[in-house]
């Protein structure tokens, strides 16, 4: 396959899905992607790392790199933990990184995601809820992504996801800059910070 890639198929999802459990208002506190982008408008999502608003600088926010941790991300240390030590794994910065739950019949529409910061970085997904399989679209490949399994895939090609199940589906959606490409970027991105 050209634009998706399984790279793991044994996550324990189980302490994920606990914190999402105990932080239930999470789902409320950020509902800027579906009011503003038309294609998110049936994802809601809990921001676990976001752009550093003060580097914007009269940049389109798909050209900003800076990104950290958001306060709201100190609720869920265990994805946390697991964006960290992945990012160290392949040897790349962390970037941008949400849950995102999809409610039954809800869909994110076909987009491309364009822009500096998408073109060097990496997207990944961590499924963690689904009916029987997460459906996913990528140019002209289809794949059916099952909990506990990690994906990358090029979120450059036209993509788009449906969720066809009886429950909602949640994924963790983050994103790397592998080291090899960190040059490119006029600037380190600053991993220490809270956003707020």
């Amino acid at each position: 396959m050209k634009y998706f890639r399984r790279i793991r198929s044994d996550v324990d999802v189980r302490p994920f899905l606990d914190e999402i459990a105990r932080a239930p208002s999470a789902w409320d506190l950020s509902t800027g992607r579906q009011a503003k982008i038309t294609v998110q408008r049936e994802a809601e999502s809990i921001p676990l790392r976001g752009l550093v608003k003060s580097k914007i600088a009269g940049r389109k926010r798909r050209d900003v790199h800076e990104s950290r941790f958001t306060t709201t991300s100190r609720r869920f240390p265990i994805a946390r933990a697991f964006l960290t030590a992945f990012a160290a794994e392949r040897d790349a910065e962390p970037g941008r990184a949400r849950i995102v739950r999809l409610r039954p019949g809800h869909r994110v529409y076909r987009h491309v995601d364009r822009g500096e910061y998408y073109r060097l970085r990496d997207r990944y997904h961590l499924i963690l809820q689904s009916a029987s399989s997460s459906h996913m679209k990528a140019g002209d490949e289809e794949v059916r992504m099952r909990v506990g399994e990690l994906w990358w895939f090029d979120n450059k090609a036209p993509h788009e996801a449906v969720n066809d199940g009886d429950t909602d589906r949640i994924h963790v959606i983050f994103d790397l800059l592998p080291r090899a490409r960190a040059a490119a970027v006029d600037g380190a991105e600053d991993d220490t910070g809270i956003a707020a």
